[in-house]
């Protein structure tokens, strides 16, 4: 899908000779890794405040360390040997997670959550880059 939308975006003639990330930005649009990940916050806040009709016990644990430094809800990372756990998704996204600030993980609603997550996105963008998320894993 991601190389669809890279040739998609060359087909315009302004942008043509523009880098892929580039090219996004002239567009206003995100990549569908990050939309991916941005999917993955959202579901993850569903799942954290109980609005997802879903019960997997111990998807996600949370960190009972007091001190936190960006949000009062982190998640435990674990760590794993294999390739395999490490693409599990409550491991690739707990670190992305606790990364987030206190206000967007205690937003009321999922669209307060959302928006403040887009709003996040575009003043760290380093921070909800998929390829960062992935590897901050322990």
């Amino acid at each position: 899908m991601e190389k669809i939308q890279r040739k998609a975006t060359k087909m315009i003639p302004e942008i043509r000779n523009l880098s892929y990330e580039r090219r996004l930005q002239h567009l206003e649009l995100i990549s569908l890794e990050q939309r991916r990940l941005r999917g993955q916050l959202i579901e993850t806040f569903k799942y954290l405040d109980g609005l997802n009709n879903v019960t997997l016990e111990g998807l996600f644990e949370r960190d009972g360390n007091v001190r936190t430094r960006n949000n009062s809800q982190k998640l435990l990372l674990r760590n794993f040997k294999t390739s395999q756990a490490m693409n599990f998704f409550p491991v690739k996204i707990a670190a992305t997670w606790n990364q987030l600030p206190e206000n967007m993980v205690s937003a009321g609603t999922v669209n307060t959550f959302k928006n403040r997550l887009d709003e996040f996105w575009i003043t760290n963008p380093a921070v909800l880059h998929p390829t960062n998320s992935m590897s901050l894993t322990p």
